[in-house]
């Protein structure tokens, strides 16, 4: 506990200065006493400031081990400075320190000196001692946190202020001015609705009322600002309200953050997901369109080709018919498997289904049997007839497809095409492998654009850079990968992982 300056004079009235009087005073108040009489040279200190030097009741100072008490450098240089003028000059002081205890503790007092004058000079001196560590330390504690409380406001990369319960700015950062376009001079003459989008009056009005009335102590919202140039500025608002001891509301300290760029991108996202969703919708539609008029025509070919059997059958009976009619029909399957992938917004792992890995491939050979025929290229199929895999038929005929006709398109000159087929099944993946004896891709050079669309590796009229990114699309639709080594000169093999 701590008293006034007006107490201290009244204590040390010679009118009050019964030994037993003062005592009791020092008790109540934790505050000792002392006196110097210089006359006798004789220094008194009261049982409250021999216990806060942590000295015995039995000690007896002097001045000497009394200014030696108060810690080396400026608190013992003040202390004699302050007690010569009260010798020399009759001055009172009082003024805090740090001392040092018996026992090396180091405590803050508040130490006050009276001199008594007779006949204009000094003849003793007169004060009291009071321990003020606690108050001290506490005090330096709020303003270390105050400093630091400052620091943040002024550095903040957001929008931080002061505002008063009616909204006017008290205090504003760097940020807000930056953020809003004006300085701190203009804001502090400006109501936070001198700036608010008028739209945007409204928001935020339940809130206060609820934090105004003690509800709750803070609010988040999204409004927003007009610049000083006249652009709108779109902002998180956070605010809370600072009480007083008595939960009387003084003001709020707000924390504003400028999300316009955020804002712009969501829109712009929105904006490109709504086109992209159209485009979507077109390309759906094109596919339904393709996919019903193929049908149509692939019909009409399986049907001239029954009527030439049965009007011509003289006409049929060569080694290319039979392979005409299995194109055909392969053809009709495909645009049948086209159609059902046509209805497909999004493949969930429901929807594939379990294709026999052996079947697709001897499909996709008759596909191109002419292909591989005019080319003499050897096919070597090491697939067992039991492996399945998941998928959807459409998209497992084009990865077969492409990987078969891209090895014989790419071939060496003057070498026949080898094309090497081989699966295996671990118990997550069934991987084919599909190896050639081509021309080879030089993956130090293409390996990053290699599934690129557009990107062709080797000189070939029907070459469009389109085939390995369809197959690397539809691999990854059907939760697949894939991997791929190849040698310039040598050949290229494709490892393609399939979901059991």
């Amino acid at each position: 506990m701590q008293i006034d300056n007006n107490n201290y004079n009244e204590i040390l009235s010679d009118e009050i200065l019964d030994k037993s009087f003062l005592n009791s005073i020092e008790d109540a108040l934790a505050i000792g006493s002392w006196e110097l009489n210089l006359k006798t040279n004789i220094l008194k200190w009261s049982s409250v400031t021999k216990k806060i030097h942590d000295v015995s009741i039995n000690y007896t100072p002097n001045v000497d081990t009394a200014i030696n008490f108060y810690k080396e450098g400026s608190n013992r240089i003040r202390i004699l400075k302050l007690f010569n003028n009260a010798l020399n000059n009759g001055e009172n002081f009082d003024d805090e320190f740090i001392i040092v205890t018996s026992k090396g503790e180091e405590k803050w007092v508040r130490s006050i000196g009276h001199p008594k004058l007779e006949n204009g000079k000094c003849v003793a001196l007169r004060g009291v001692f009071q321990d003020i560590t606690q108050k001290t330390v506490q005090t330096k504690k709020i303003a270390i946190k105050e400093k630091e409380f400052r620091s943040l406001f002024d550095n903040s990369l957001t929008g931080m202020a002061k505002v008063s319960l009616t909204g006017g700015w008290l205090n504003v950062n760097n940020s807000i001015c930056r953020i809003l376009g004006y300085s701190k001079e203009e804001l502090l003459l400006l109501n936070f609705k001198d700036i608010t989008h008028p739209k945007d009056l409204s928001i935020g009005r339940k809130e206060l009322e609820l934090v105004l009335s003690g509800k709750s102590d803070n609010f988040e919202i999204e409004k927003r600002y007009i610049h000083k140039n006249g652009k709108v500025v779109h902002c998180i608002l956070s605010s809370t309200i600072v009480r007083d001891n008595n939960g009387h509301p003084q003001h709020f300290i707000a924390n504003i953050n400028d999300i316009t760029e955020i804002k712009r991108s969501k829109n712009k996202i929105s904006e490109l997901l709504s086109i992209s969703s159209k485009q979507n919708d077109r390309l759906l539609n094109f596919a339904r369109i393709v996919s019903h008029n193929l049908r149509s025509h692939g019909g009409n070919l399986e049907m001239l080709l029954s009527l030439k059997k049965e009007d011509y059958p003289e006409n049929t009976n060569d080694e290319y018919f039979p392979l005409m009619e299995e194109a055909i029909g392969n053809l009709n399957e495909t645009i049948e498997n086209l159609n059902e992938v046509a209805l497909y917004n999004s493949l969930e792992a429901e929807e594939l289904e379990e294709l026999n890995l052996l079947q697709f491939t001897n499909n996709a050979i008759s596909n191109i049997a002419a292909y591989t025929i005019s080319h003499n290229v050897d096919i070597q199929i090491l697939i067992k007839d039991d492996l399945n895999v998941k998928g959807l038929p459409a998209y497992l005929d084009s990865i077969l497809i492409n990987f078969l006709t891209n090895s014989i398109k790419y071939k060496r000159p003057d070498v026949d095409p080898v094309i090497k087929l081989n699966a295996n099944q671990t118990s997550e993946y069934t991987t084919l492998t599909i190896s050639d004896n081509g021309q080879g891709i030089d993956l130090e050079k293409h390996k990053d654009k290699l599934f690129g669309m557009y990107n062709v590796f080797h000189k070939h009229e029907d070459s469009r850079g389109l085939g390995l990114f369809i197959v690397k699309n539809q691999i990854d639709a059907i939760g697949g990968k894939i991997e791929v080594e190849s040698t310039v000169g040598k050949g290229t093999t494709f490892t393609i992982y399939f979901k059991n």
